[in-house]
């Protein structure tokens, strides 16, 4: 995985675990950026961080409901976090972040 991915990784995982941290703004200018998925590929992404108010689920749980194996299903939220990671939408929230 990338350092850009990372980021993004990592500001998700930060939402979950710290949603205080994060102001409705940028909670609402994710909800627009995971809209640029396929609508399964979204809920996957959601629901692996758990954020916006989907539970988290285990990959095992993902993977069940998208008819296809763990290694398949984190495969294809590596692929949607890479994907969203490289949009100008995603590049303009990150400089928003910066000190």
């Amino acid at each position: 995985m990338d350092e850009i991915t990372k980021e993004l990784q990592q500001f998700l995982i930060r939402m979950h675990y710290e949603p205080q941290s994060v102001s409705h703004k940028m909670e609402h200018y994710v909800e627009h950026l995971v809209r640029l998925l396929l609508p399964d590929e979204e809920e996957a992404l959601l629901h692996y961080f758990g954020i916006l108010g989907r539970e988290q689920k285990g990959l095992g749980d993902i993977a069940r409901h998208g008819n296809m194996t763990e290694e398949d299903a984190m495969a294809s939220i590596d692929r949607s976090l890479r994907q969203l990671a490289i949009t100008p939408e995603w590049q303009m929230l990150r400089q928003t972040m910066k000190p």
